[in-house]
């Protein structure tokens, strides 16, 4: 048993791999078939089946509980996911290349140990729930450490309006004046404004009859976004819009904080082993190091013949998984055949990625192409402001965004569908 401080999520399989077949640090290939089994195995059902995009196709039954992965590791790096037996849920390749999307960057992937190369993973369906992992490739890991540094953001208010029946626009201009006017004397450093239109025309129930107005304030002090936010909105209950109420009342304006990475040599780190017995053992950093670089995207593949198309949700024939990494955002999307892979790597560029979530038309996007999974991992640089902690967005660790982009729609090819 190994008891820790912050350490990568995958160092959890990757260390006990390397003591057990006595793999040494230059050992880069086969490091970095741990780190890949590891980053699959670090969000636990994620891999049997949990948020997956494909679950419509499963029994639900099936899903109510999926069971948790594990990894038979061999001595070469190469391993095969699986699950325990009879437990729920499934392992397929499309769990398992859900899961190596998850919240990664380019095609390498740094790590203390070694850096892994994404594109070079190969996935095979090895039988029922095993799916076979091999061909990592790993490189020598950067001269640098991440290190996670948390600071206090400043603070933070919110009021959600709700908004009911006709004239819901109207509506929501009028309360968006009066409370400027209310904070114009002392306006907040941040203020942001979200209309979620989750009203439906002749609704049968008040609820769906209803949109949420939000209102979001960030200042460092916090008295500017406490009573003099808080009061303003409640003295609009009998002076606002018709129906106006609110879903819950305002409080005091409460702190937030804001995770940075930042990059030290690994000789500012000591690297400390503390055996149960009392010994304390050095770990040397590793002496075989390389700047992390981009890989040159690799060719495209071939793309599909002309024919019709239907205008159809993008899910329909990709799946996405999407996460946060401090104020990014990436989104993963994969082809389950060759055909889609084949439109796909076409289709969604930069320039179309941008159109289909225009919350990132003015944002850096970056676009990385892993052809072996037959995936495109897109990283949206700042949409998430200043991290999760900071609440910027409704979905303020973009876990849904993902989502988002396969209810989009495009015109499919009819082959596809």
């Amino acid at each position: 048993m190994v008891v820790t401080g912050r350490v990568t999520d995958a160092a959890l399989v990757t260390g006990p791999a390397a003591a057990h077949f006595g793999w040494k640090p230059t050992d880069h290939d086969r490091l970095a078939g741990a780190v890949v089994a590891g980053h699959v195995l670090e969000c636990g059902a994620q891999a049997t089946g949990g948020n997956y995009a494909f679950f419509t196709e499963r029994d639900p039954r099936e899903l109510r509980r999926p069971g948790f992965p594990l990894a038979e590791i061999h001595p070469d790096g190469s391993c095969v996911v699986t699950k325990h037996p009879g437990t729920g849920g499934f392992v397929d390749v499309g769990t398992v290349t859900a899961q190596l999307l998850y919240e990664t960057g380019g095609a390498r992937y740094a790590g203390p140990d070694v850096t892994t190369r994404l594109d070079t993973v190969r996935l095979t369906q090895d039988g029922p729930d095993r799916v076979r992992i091999e061909g990592v490739r790993g490189e020598a890991p950067p001269p640098t450490l991440k290190v996670g540094r948390n600071r206090l953001g400043g603070f933070r208010n919110e009021v959600v309006f709700v908004l009911t029946g006709l004239d819901i626009e109207a509506k929501a201009a009028l309360v968006r004046e009066q409370m400027s006017d209310a904070l114009a004397a002392s306006p907040p450093a941040d203020v942001r404004w979200d209309l979620a239109r989750t009203d439906r025309p002749d609704a049968d129930t008040e609820e769906t009859a209803s949109a949420l107005l939000r209102l979001v304030v960030r200042d460092p002090d916090q008295q500017k976004v406490g009573r003099v936010l808080s009061g303003a909105a409640i003295e609009l209950a009998l002076a606002g819009y018709p129906g106006f109420h609110v879903v819950a009342p305002p409080g005091k304006g409460s702190p937030y904080g804001v995770f940075e990475d930042v990059y030290v040599p690994h000789s500012d780190v000591d690297h400390v082993a503390v055996l149960d017995d009392g010994r304390r053992i050095t770990v040397d950093p590793p002496q075989d190091t390389a700047v992390l670089d981009d890989v040159p995207p690799p060719a495209p593949p071939e793309p599909l013949p002309p024919g019709p198309t239907v205008r159809a949700p993008l899910g329909r024939v990709v799946g996405a998984r999407s996460g946060d990494k401090g104020g990014n955002a990436n989104v993963g999307v994969w082809a389950r055949t060759d055909e889609a892979w084949r439109w796909l790597a076409h289709e969604l560029t930069v320039e179309r990625f941008r159109e289909l979530i225009p919350e990132a038309r003015e944002l850096p996007v970056t676009r990385h192409a892993l052809p072996n999974l037959r995936a495109l991992n897109f990283v949206v640089e700042g949409i998430l402001g200043e991290g999760v902690a900071a609440q910027a967005r409704f979905d303020p660790q973009a876990k849904a965004l993902g989502e988002w982009l396969r209810s989009r729609h495009a015109d499919i090819p009819e082959v596809l569908l």
